[in-house]
């Protein structure tokens, strides 16, 4: 297969293929007497795992983790445990924080009615610690 297929079979965008290649997540694939690259049924396999592991939500990092456990079959699956164990620690992490804002978005109708932005609950959620809206409570 040559690229766009490769991008199409797996909905990856061209850039982010060539990109995962960049960064070893999958091999180089072999190259056409016209130099176009040519994948096989090895990259389509594995674009497909990092491209379910990213839409679930996992880092590069534990992505790149994940795969190098992949090719051990006989490893223990442990190490997995305990990256999917931190991954359900930021799930979490994420899901508290959507209440917050889906609470303070329905209290608010949907509108805020701060004067000023220095007051909106709304970007007050939005913010990374949300640490007006906490000393506010």
């Amino acid at each position: 297969m040559r690229i766009g297929e490769i991008s199409r079979k797996t909905g990856l965008k061209v850039e982010t293929v060539r990109f995962y290649e960049a960064e070893g997540l999958i091999g180089p694939p072999l190259r056409s007497g016209s130099n176009y690259r040519v994948y096989d049924r090895s990259h389509l396999d594995r674009l497909s795992f990092i491209k379910r592991s990213r839409d679930l939500g996992f880092t590069l990092d534990q992505v790149r983790e994940l795969l190098k456990l992949a090719n051990d079959p006989r490893g223990s699956c442990s190490e997995v445990d305990a990256i999917i164990e931190r991954h359900l620690v930021e799930i979490d992490r994420k899901l508290a924080d959507l209440a917050t804002l889906r609470d303070e978005v329905y209290r608010r109708g949907g509108a805020c009615t701060a004067s000023t932005i220095a007051d909106c609950k709304v970007i007050d959620a939005l913010s990374s610690h949300g640490s007006k809206a906490s000393s506010r409570s």
